[in-house]
């Protein structure tokens, strides 16, 4: 189909498979070409002084990354995107794209533990002071905004705890007062969580996750509304930050299976966590599809659906020699702080240094589980014998 503009009338898979490609100008093939370069050459020295070419040199893009970045505005309902080296590259973007010396932002204690130390770190170097706030705040964040809050950024639902923040009573108070809302989108993607549609100004996500699904690429996307796409494309040009092609191009090999392999990781990750939940060792089970699950009514008000990322506690009594004991031994899941990818990953993790704002609940040890493309049976045996060498 050459005119994009009609793919909106299709299901989510169909046009996963059509974004960000056009066999009628790629000589009939499928998939789209690979471009990589530096250099761009002019045809005339009027040409040159005037920068006459889609892609004045290569810090500026090339058509592979334009497929890529056109594909995610289509799919987020965006007014433009731009890509980074990595989700904490597209994390700085928005941030920097949003704010100045002298401002002050409020971020939630639940965020990615990067992205804090971007906050407490580069930003406040630069005058830039960060307020953290409790994550199921909902429209009484009203009250930690200041004269000069020029942010308030979301991670919904939140870096292993998996709280579900109300997007849209967060941002009704942030439109009241003039402040811009970012929001770090990477566990539901686009497909189960509208990011803009919900008044998000600016959404970030790792594509290094769901979108390349295969572990081996590194991606940022940050997509803008009409509002602040100016300001993100402007950061972005004067940073240069672009990823490399060869990223991009399996980043568009990942996006036509995406929803298939989201679907996939949600039917698991639900059968896992229910599975979970019966077990004695188990004391909670993190997941926002389950009701026990802080903000569990708004995930069902406003999502889609879910993916393959939960966590669990586990009971206070099992010291660090009996999980090294059962970690060490899996056959299946591997450790490992990436996730989105076709293998099972367990990470054990404690909220408790990364809150300041609120306390982490629990004393035992907490698990970060996810779920990948093997067969169900054999990750709940992987499981059950890990869980059996915890006694």
């Amino acid at each position: 189909m050459n005119d994009r503009s009609q793919l909106s009338k299709f299901g989510i898979s169909t046009q996963l498979s059509m974004l960000g490609r056009n066999p009628d100008e790629q000589s009939g093939f499928v998939n789209p070409p690979l471009f990589k370069g530096s250099t761009v050459v002019y045809k005339t020295l009027d040409d040159l002084q005037n920068r006459r070419n889609r892609f004045p040199y290569g810090t500026a893009g090339s058509p592979t990354i334009a497929n890529l970045e056109a594909s995610w505005t289509h799919m987020t309902g965006a007014a433009g995107t731009v890509l980074s080296p990595s989700g904490l590259g597209s994390v700085a973007l928005a941030l920097l794209a949003t704010t100045k010396s002298g401002d002050h932002i409020l971020v939630t204690d639940s965020a990615y533990g990067p992205t804090r130390r971007f906050c407490d770190g580069l930003l406040a170097r630069y005058g830039i002071q960060t307020t953290y706030y409790d994550p199921l705040l909902g429209s009484d964040i009203e009250s930690l905004i200041k004269h000069n809050t020029s942010v308030i950024f979301l991670e919904s639902p939140g870096s292993r705890s998996m709280e579900i923040q109300d997007v849209p009573a967060i941002v009704a108070v942030a439109k009241k007062h003039g402040v811009k809302v970012i929001a770090d989108n990477t566990w539901a993607t686009p497909v189960f969580f509208q990011a803009h549609a919900h008044g998000v100004d600016i959404s970030v996500e790792a594509g290094t996750k769901y979108l390349g699904g295969h572990s081996d690429i590194l991606l940022g996307l940050a997509s803008a509304n009409e509002e602040l796409w100016p300001a993100l494309r402007a950061t972005y040009d004067a940073m240069a930050m672009l990823p490399g092609a060869d990223d991009c191009i399996l980043a568009l090999r990942g996006l036509r299976t995406m929803h298939l392999r989201l679907k996939e990781a949600e039917r698991k990750a639900l059968d896992l966590a229910a599975w979970f939940k019966a077990r004695p060792e188990v004391r909670a089970v993190l997941h926002p599809a389950f009701e026990s699950c802080p903000g569990h009514a708004i995930w069902a008000r406003d999502f889609k659906g879910s993916t393959g990322l939960f966590s669990v506690v586990l009971d206070e009594k099992f010291k660090k020699d009996e999980l090294s004991r059962m970690l060490d031994n899996m056959s299946i899941f591997s450790m490992g702080f990436s996730w989105g990818g076709y293998e099972s990953l367990i990470v054990p993790f404690n909220c408790k240094d990364l809150r300041t704002a609120t306390t982490w609940p629990y004393e035992g040890y907490a698990l970060r589980i996810q779920v990948g493309l093997e067969d169900l049976d054999d990750l709940k045996e992987d499981l059950r014998q890990g869980l059996e060498r915890l006694h």
